[in-house]
């Protein structure tokens, strides 16, 4: 391993999406060398492309993933393809290379039917496809990387590129004087720059021993409704919180179930030796002041 962590060559897999373009983000303002791949660059389910690609790096970012909650309901093997088997793929290739993995996971792996934050230890038990899928793609890096495997979970993601919930609140802010937004659905509200540099910071403690491998969860810290989460953004951006009515679950059926609760807790980081993410309406006051949300705003750029 290298003196200087900072020294070795990190890469981004799925660097198209909103995640992997702030992980690119974080690691250039870090001062790391990083090379970020798309879906179109690197088929994570391609033993070969994906050897040659971790060859020669010191930290993979996993950003690599399907996303579609909804579609994985019926196509459940697709998803698993990039979801599980694509990871395993990764993770084997990192093992072979002796490149530490920072695999990007998700709170739907969980049961969703707890009252207080899950551990990282909790029992899995995921209540739909595409949890299922996201599941088997933890067991992979852990029964691979036991040493060098760092499984991070993360939900509630916003961002400033791509469509994300916060996005769409302040967009409809202009189409329509009301909004009703589900209030039985508890989480963590994450900017996904905030969580990019938790994975930088993270990725730096691997390199430098300090930072065991196995589960960190990802999430701002407290926690709040989706509801919560609209009317705090509306406040932010100086519009009338009481624009956003609560209705329930039920009004807004998916093919997908939703965990009811998904509120992780964070004591792993101090294992690593560094502090938890912040708050969520911090995160969300940092965020919001971004070209790309000021935009939709149109209220004076603060950065």
């Amino acid at each position: 391993m290298s003196a200087n962590p900072r020294a070795g060559r990190w890469l981004a897999t799925g660097a198209a999406g909103m995640l992997g373009q702030d992980v690119l983000a974080a690691l250039k303002d870090a001062g790391i060398e990083a090379a970020g791949l798309r879906r179109a660059d690197l088929d994570i389910t391609d033993p070969a492309a994906v050897r040659a690609a971790v060859e020669g790096v010191a930290v993979v970012v996993n950003c690599a993933a399907w996303t579609d909650v909804d579609g994985a309901e019926t196509a459940e093997e697709a998803a698993t393809a990039v979801n599980g088997t694509g990871v395993r793929v990764l993770a084997g290739a990192c093992a072979d290379a002796g490149a530490r993995l920072l695999h990007v996971s998700t709170d739907y792996v969980l049961p969703g039917n707890a009252t207080q934050p899950y551990a990282e230890d909790a029992e899995t038990g995921p209540v739909n496809a595409y949890g299922r899928s996201k599941l088997v793609g933890e067991q992979a890096v852990a029964e691979l990387l036991p040493q060098d495997g760092y499984i991070v979970r993360t939900a509630w993601l916003y961002g400033e590129h791509g469509a994300n919930f916060v996005a769409t609140m302040l967009k409809l802010a202009a189409q329509r004087d009301t909004l009703d937004v589900v209030d039985d659905q508890h989480g963590q509200p994450t900017w996904s720059y905030a969580l990019a540099r938790h994975l930088v910071g993270l990725g730096l403690a691997a390199l430098a021993g300090t930072a065991p491998a196995g589960v960190y969860h990802g999430t701002a810290s407290g926690r709040t409704t989706w509801m919560g989460l609209a009317r705090e953004a509306y406040r932010l951006g100086g519009l009338d919180p009481e624009r956003i009515r609560p209705t329930t679950s039920e009004a807004f059926v998916r093919p997908a179930v939703r965990p009811a609760f998904s509120v992780l807790g964070h004591d792993r980081w101090s294992a690593a030796g560094m502090e938890p993410p912040a708050d969520w309406q911090a995160q969300l006051a940092e965020a919001i002041i971004r070209p790309a949300f000021t935009e939709l705003l149109k209220f004076p750029s603060k950065s």
